[in-house]
């Protein structure tokens, strides 16, 4: 039986601005299970890395959680304080950030940034956590680490970099991993061996990972379960496989046709009207009518819930809720 580590529910993150309230996470539902990885996707500006933001409470004092809960192994983290917060980033949740030139220190040693965090949650003595800062350099595939470990960020690759990010998160052994397009900034080729690692240490460590990309084709290859939002809400969410294969919702049906086909001849891709709307427009009906294809008149006028079907799947879409009725009454 898969076993929850990380529960989300009803989870809403609001900014304060001078043109009002901007609902940037409204109202989502998450669960991450031990040794498996949930995808996030969905079009820059859906809320995708406010939700990480949210779970570690990092989320910029402009900001603020409104309402929901994010409990992990049973205790609600909005609940904490601050303090216990800290002890918990980096030890029982880690993150790993888009770009890890800008998370890195650019005057301190990798090793040494590694041994912190190492100090800060286990308890070891320094010369422990330099030993403990070299192993997790080698876990990650980077070579000569006790070299390694006495260089700058700058003297490093991209891809070199990326590894120390994913080391420094997994120096804690933590249960739950959130990775925030982490291989966006790479190569291909580096970014299948970053990819392969992850893969590999989570099989090792039994973690759950949270996986935040725009790219369908790393989803697909990583991910056990995929949740896609827009406008800061989740509106389809199933297992990958059934996702690609059986798209129910427009919005992802439209991600997934704006891909190239590698066995069908294209003259261009297919590319979805308008853009994303703004946090701060209040919607009487579905947020995505107005881009949507499909879009009835009721589209306009009533906000769909999210509703789970018995076959694991959710989709929040009224078309689909009144097509799925129309063939119950034809087909039984």
């Amino acid at each position: 039986m898969k076993q929850k580590i990380l529960e989300i529910k009803g989870l809403k993150t609001q900014f304060k601005t001078k043109k009002g309230i901007a609902k940037v996470v409204d109202g989502i539902d998450l669960t991450v299970f031990k040794g498996e990885t949930l995808g996030i996707v969905g079009e820059s500006g859906c809320g995708k890395s406010m939700t990480s933001l949210s779970v570690l409470r990092l989320i910029p004092d402009s900001g603020k959680i409104v309402e929901g809960s994010i409990v992990l192994n049973g205790e609600d983290l909005l609940q904490k304080s601050e303090k216990e917060m800290s002890k918990i980033r980096g030890n029982s949740i880690s993150m790993i950030f888009q770009e890890p030139m800008t998370s890195l220190n650019p005057v301190i040693t990798v090793g040494e940034q590694i041994a912190e965090t190492i100090r800060q949650h286990q308890n070891l003595g320094k010369k422990e956590a330099n030993q403990r800062a070299i192993e997790m350099l080698k876990l990650v595939g980077i070579p000569s680490p006790e070299q390694r470990a006495k260089q700058e960020p700058f003297q490093l690759s991209g891809g070199m970099r990326q590894r120390v990010m994913i080391a420094m998160s997994l120096a804690c052994n933590p249960e739950v991993l959130i990775a925030d397009e982490p291989t966006t900034a790479l190569d291909v080729t580096v970014q299948s061996q970053i990819l392969k690692l992850m893969k590999k240490l989570q099989q090792q460590l039994n973690m759950g990972i949270i996986f935040i990309t725009h790219d369908l084709g790393v989803v697909a290859e990583t991910c056990d379960h995929v949740a896609v939002m827009y406008a800061g809400e989740i509106i389809e969410q199933s297992t990958t496989r059934e996702l690609f294969r059986n798209p129910k919702h427009p919005y992802t049906r439209g991600l997934l046709d704006s891909l190239p086909k590698l066995y069908e001849d294209q003259d261009e891709l297919v590319a979805m009207r308008g853009n994303i709307p703004s946090p701060l427009v209040e919607h009487k009906g579905c947020k995505f009518a107005a881009r949507c294809p499909l879009a009835e008149e009721s589209c306009f006028e009533t906000h769909p819930n999210l509703i789970s079907y018995h076959d694991e799947y959710q989709v929040r879409c009224l078309v689909y809720e009144k097509e799925r009725k129309r063939k119950e009454e034809v087909y039984g």
